[in-house]
């Protein structure tokens, strides 16, 4: 879904600040009231009427943190797996992330563990 027009937000919080209530100005441009009073509210703490971008990452920033350590981890031991960089993140700095979280760290790095007849994983003794 897209945002609503620039135009109709301008209208809406033009008609706000001439003295419309904030309820009448959303029946009239027919937005929700919640909508209204959301756009205005927001025009009047910062001046802006941009809609807000939509979607998008907003919490790899949280496991990006620990990226130098992580790609350490896997270069000292390349049959690490995801469930002991997941404990070893844990252990040391109390942190809990799913192994899809640190496996799409690897991936933003390049990091991949195709196995294939040439270079097979070592059985650990």
């Amino acid at each position: 879904m897209r945002p609503l027009s620039n135009d109709l937000r301008k209208r809406v919080i033009g008609a706000v600040e001439g003295g419309m209530s904030r309820r009448a100005a959303a029946e009239r441009f027919g937005v929700a009231v919640s909508t209204a009073i959301r756009w205005v509210e927001r025009w009047r703490a910062s001046g802006n009427y941009q809609p807000r971008p939509q979607g998008g990452d907003k919490r790899s920033h949280h496991i990006e943190a620990h990226a130098s350590e992580i790609l350490a981890l896997v270069e000292h031991d390349k049959d690490i797996t995801l469930a002991e960089i997941a404990a070893h993140l844990e252990d040391r700095h109390g942190r809990r992330f799913a192994s899809s979280t640190i496996w799409r760290l690897l991936d933003r790095h390049g990091m991949t563990f195709k196995k294939n007849r040439t270079r097979r994983r070592t059985a650990k003794a």
